[in-house]
């Protein structure tokens, strides 16, 4: 015959799943639970029944020995099976219930037995020590088998040892009651046992839920698998109890936050201070893509609840990313200028060949060093007050694109801004909306103009843009920043209503916010606030020195000059 293929043979052993072996384990500490009892129980219940046995006996020989009559039939008859200790002894064995009563004298000989043959003979056990005046308790093996015995002096009436008594109860019916009680132990072993197969089924469920019917292979796999996963990715992983206590961190997450394992046991507050880190890992600051600053790095955190209470934050490393889209950002913003500004160049180009070919010469000149001197002068007041080159090339980009409309776009004198924004293109963005919003507001009315101030103070950045539009209404001042909602009509490339919603959004995310006002004047003023949007001043690679002093005007006008941004344009009012 050919052996059985290996994948139909029995596979001998545990079961494979948590549920079964968990199972047949408490069934089998259960029922061994069970037995240990019942034998620790039936030990003592034998020693106790030979015990009560053995004093019954040793209370009928006492009780026998106890009546003087007996001493002095011994004394002055024979050992005869018709004599009067005989007759006696038999009369107490069947009132007594015992299986024998054994009268002898000093020497041993039976004045009495349960078999008459034995009457005259001598015991088959040594009586030296009840003759000796001691009572006597024993199991033990005699001519009737082996019994429980009890043996006691026998005394005339002066005292004086003339014999022994000796009564015997039957063994086996102290083996009858202890097989007797047996059946009600098992029966309470029984019951005790199915309580405990049931709580056995009822702990394997739950842990069956709760390991979803894995084998303890599995989970090992899972768990080596999981440590090698936390341990291996180029993300941060802080894992939390319900209490918001540390419980888990990877090696990533070490590095990225400067923390090590003596943290974990530790509440956020205690492991990292108090700041937006803890706040945005703890759940007190909410929302996706969420930045923050630990020490040098700039990190992007994101948090998921556990079905447990607890949560899982992840943390990304954005320092040297950012870095580079600063580098990348700034060519972009290079190229999108130099596009911004071929129309207005084209412009300037044909009105100087027009005043050549008037042969106005003179004005040629003129307007020659009127352009030179507006793309100087205006370069160097805004990066005088914004030193951040991408957001400084926004704005003068964006003057060039409001001077075409009519616009004049101006930079308040008490912006300052250094070079230390966590997340400038964040900020571009939202200077970017809200001058669009302001320049498309303010289009083709009587004096328009947009200003534009940026403060810095430690690691807030406070942004105004005001206009002189005709405002936004006190019951829209909401409505604005919902998503979609717009007073233009819609375009036909897209839809409106999305500049202002990704304002707040933007703000938010950094743990800031946006609102509108109408300053005085009239018109609209958006105020943004960013409370962290700058890294450490002590961890700046550049130092920010105070710009020189402001000439007289309050405001200084923006002409035309290099770029525009990478921004979203459209206009929810």
């Amino acid at each position: 015959m050919s052996p059985t293929p290996p994948a139909r043979r029995l596979r001998l052993g545990l079961p494979r799943r948590v549920f079964a072996q968990v199972l047949l384990m408490q069934v089998a500490i259960a029922a061994g639970v069970a037995v240990l009892a019942t034998g620790l129980f039936l030990a003592p219940l034998s020693n106790q029944l030979d015990d009560q046995a053995m004093r019954r006996a040793l209370a009928i020989a006492q009780t026998t020995a106890a009546q003087p009559s007996i001493a002095e039939d011994l004394r002055h008859s024979r050992p005869t099976v018709d004599g009067p200790v005989q007759r006696e002894a038999e009369r107490i064995r069947k009132a007594s219930g015992a299986e024998y009563v054994v009268i002898m004298n000093k020497e041993g000989v039976r004045w009495s037995h349960t078999d008459p043959r034995e009457v005259g003979r001598v015991v088959s056990t040594d009586p030296s020590e009840a003759l000796a005046g001691h009572a006597v308790m024993e199991i033990d093996s005699g001519t009737l088998g082996r019994s429980a015995r009890g043996k006691v002096p026998l005394r005339d009436a002066q005292g004086d040892i003339v014999g022994a008594v000796s009564v015997g109860i039957e063994y086996d019916s102290v083996r009858a009651r202890l097989i007797h009680a047996i059946p009600g132990l098992f029966a309470y072993a029984g019951g005790a046992l199915a309580v405990g197969a049931l709580a056995a089924y009822l702990i394997s469920r739950r842990v069956q839920r709760q390991t979803r019917d894995l084998a303890f292979s599995d989970i090992s796999a899972l768990l080596s698998e999981r440590e090698a996963m936390l341990h291996g990715i180029r993300e941060g992983v802080v894992a939390l109890d319900r209490s918001g206590r540390i419980r888990l961190l990877n090696d990533e997450a070490h590095r990225l936050l400067g923390i090590g394992d003596e943290v974990i046991g530790q509440s956020l507050d205690d492991a990292l201070g108090p700041g937006r880190t803890t706040d945005v890992l703890s759940g007190r600051a909410t929302g996706t893509d969420l930045l923050t600053v630990r020490g040098q790095r700039v990190l992007i955190a994101n948090r998921m609840p556990t079905d447990d209470g607890g949560a899982v934050a992840t943390l990304r490393d954005r320092t040297e990313l950012e870095q580079l889209g600063r580098e990348l950002d700034s060519t972009r913003g290079l190229i999108d200028a130099l596009r911004a500004q071929d129309h207005e160049h084209a412009n300037r180009m044909h009105t100087l060949l027009g005043l050549l070919e008037l042969e106005m010469f003179d004005d040629a000149v003129e307007f020659v060093g009127e352009v030179v001197g507006d793309h100087r002068a205006t370069a160097e007041q805004v990066t005088e007050k914004v030193h951040d080159p991408l957001l400084a090339a926004l704005l003068v980009g964006k003057a060039t694109v409001a001077a075409e409309r009519g616009v004049a776009l101006w930079i308040s004198d008490t912006t300052l801004l250094p070079d230390r924004l966590i997340d400038p293109r964040g900020l571009v963005t939202i200077v970017g909306n809200l001058v669009d919003n302001a320049v498309d507001a303010v289009a083709g009315t009587l004096h328009a103009r947009v200003e534009v101030d940026v403060r810095a103070d430690d690691r807030t950045v406070e942004l105004r843009v005001r206009d002189t539009g005709p405002g936004v209404p006190a019951a829209r001042r909401e409505l604005i920043f919902t998503d979609g909602w717009s007073t233009k009509k819609l375009p036909s490339h897209g839809k409106r209503g999305l500049g202002l919603p990704l304002v707040r959004r933007l703000a938010e995310r950094q743990g800031g916010s946006v609102h509108v006002a109408e300053p005085d004047g009239g018109g609209a003023e958006f105020v943004v606030v960013l409370p962290e949007a700058l890294t450490d001043p002590d961890l700046a690679t550049e130092t920010t020195e105070a710009p020189p002093p402001a000439a007289p005007t309050t405001t200084t006008p923006t002409a035309t000059t290099t770029a525009t941004a990478t921004a979203t344009k459209e206009d929810p009012r």
